[in-house]
């Protein structure tokens, strides 16, 4: 009879494709992400929306994430967490000096990119450093998949 921990966990790896295609990233951190009780089994249940959300300092030098949805715990009791709180981010002192530098820089913002567990159990948010998109390099993205597009379809064939 197998148990839960025999089985292998599946890879939980959430994209912000939005982000990908609104901003242009400069440069990439792993953080970890200090969360409550239910919220790391949503998160292995794939139950999370990254759209929307953004980084901020706050005023003792932390690094908080707003806007990520974690959808409640299905399995959850009145102990279920909040699905949009701020959440804060572990990084250390040296990534947060670089980040609240760059970060005073007209028109620079940080992100989320990618939110996964690593090997270890532990839930990690990619962020970036980013700068956003004028409509044109949005077009000129959208053109270059296209064009990526039909030369493999003309591959294929």
């Amino acid at each position: 009879m197998a148990t839960a921990k025999d089985d292998k966990p599946k890879h939980i790896n959430i994209q912000n494709r939005r982000a990908r295609f609104e901003y242009a990233f400069l440069v990439n951190y792993t953080a970890g992400i200090m969360l409550q009780g239910t919220e790391i089994k949503s998160i292995r249940a794939g139950s999370v929306q990254l759209q929307d959300g953004f980084c901020a300092f706050h005023p003792d030098g932390s690094l908080w994430a707003h806007n990520i949805t974690i959808a409640q715990y299905t399995e959850g009791t009145y102990n279920n967490h909040e699905p949009t709180r701020a959440r804060k981010l572990l990084l250390n002192k040296r990534e947060l000096k670089q980040l609240a530098a760059k970060n005073q820089e007209q028109g620079l913002t940080i992100v989320p990119v990618r939110l996964f567990v690593s090997d270890r159990g532990f839930a990690k948010l990619e962020i970036a450093l980013a700068k956003g998109k004028k409509l044109y390099d949005k077009r000129d993205d959208l053109k270059a998949k296209d064009q990526k597009r039909e030369m493999d379809r003309a591959r294929d064939h």
